[in-house]
């Protein structure tokens, strides 16, 4: 079986942090997971030397050539959102989207896709400080402007920097399931999974957390999902009105309680899922749904598919 072919694009004073997580993610070995990984090259996308940010130089072994057999295509940020890429690397991203290959990009990366017309009628975002100019200059574009990462299905896009971590590590969960993912994240000594719905930066200084009474409480809620949880029960808990703990919690993860929990009990029910003989019943009890007709509602809004669907995906990988 031939390898899922991961390239990234180098160029002139190429992104380095973004440009490292991207090898970090797809370049190691990772014997250990026991399922085919991902082969990984580096393009250059134009003739010259390549200077990375840091004053470092990078030399690319391929050239645009090798796009045309990626199966997906990252683009770790640009180096200039104002400066239109050649028409040659363009040409080479629509002809790998038209075939189906899997288009990303990390911060001001987008304006490259969006240069090459394929995010047209789309949803997309970028770093919050490009959001502005990227929806004026491709109205087109449906900008989020404050979420980590979007995923539109064949082209995945995210915020500047750590974002485009979170957005790797989705990827992997998207190509080999939780489990898989999880042990990705704790390889690279980082939190297993940050939604793209997630806010890009907080809105305004976060309150004092005395105690750190917000932090215990969702250690104990991660702790007891399948238990029932309301706002008032929440905030008893914490010892706090259901007004500041709605706005602490905002403040902290750009979500509301509620949100917060909904998305941690879908994180655990594709962990269950992943276990092809635990009965659905049985990962919605446990999840903290309560019904499957649950489960199945915010499974779906929020992981754009079934639960029996990514059952179905998963549940049988090594």
């Amino acid at each position: 079986m031939e390898k899922h072919l991961v390239v990234a694009l180098a160029y002139d004073r190429l992104c380095t942090f973004e440009f490292g997580c991207t090898v970090e993610l797809f370049a190691l070995d990772r014997p250990e997971l026991e399922v085919p990984w991902y082969a990984f090259a580096v393009c250059a996308a134009e003739s010259g030397p390549i200077r990375a940010a840091g004053g470092i130089s990078v030399l690319a072994p391929f050239t645009l050539d090798l796009l045309d057999r990626a199966d997906t295509i990252i683009i770790p940020g640009w180096r200039d959102a104002d400066e239109l890429p050649s028409v040659a690397l363009l040409d080479k991203l629509r002809a790998a989207y038209r075939r189906g290959a899997r288009l990303c990009s990390i911060c001001s990366g987008v304006f490259v896709l969006a240069a090459a017309g394929v995010l047209d009628g789309k949803r997309a975002t970028t770093h919050w400080r490009y959001a502005g100019r990227l929806a004026q200059r491709y109205p087109s574009i449906e900008v989020e402007a404050d979420l980590l990462y979007v995923d539109a299905g064949q082209i995945i896009t995210s915020a500047g920097s750590a974002a485009g971590l979170d957005m790797l590590l989705h990827l992997v969960r998207r190509d080999y399931g939780a489990k898989v993912g999880n042990l990705v994240a704790r390889r690279l000594v980082v939190a297993p999974h940050r939604e793209g719905g997630q806010a890009q930066f907080v809105p305004r200084p976060m309150a004092r957390d005395e105690g750190g009474r917000l932090a215990k409480l969702m250690d104990w809620l991660r702790a007891h999902l399948a238990q029932p949880h309301t706002l008032s029960s929440m905030a008893q808990r914490a010892m706090m009105s259901p007004r500041t703990l709605q706005r602490q919690f905002q403040d902290a993860t750009g979500l509301g309680p509620v949100n917060w929990l909904i998305r941690e009990r879908v994180a655990i029910a594709k962990d269950l899922l992943e276990l092809p003989d635990t009965p659905m019943a049985q990962v919605a009890e446990l999840a903290g749904f309560g019904s499957e007709e649950s489960l199945r509602r915010h499974f779906r809004r929020l992981v754009a598919t079934s639960p029996g669907a990514y059952r179905q995906r998963f549940a049988a990988m090594p």
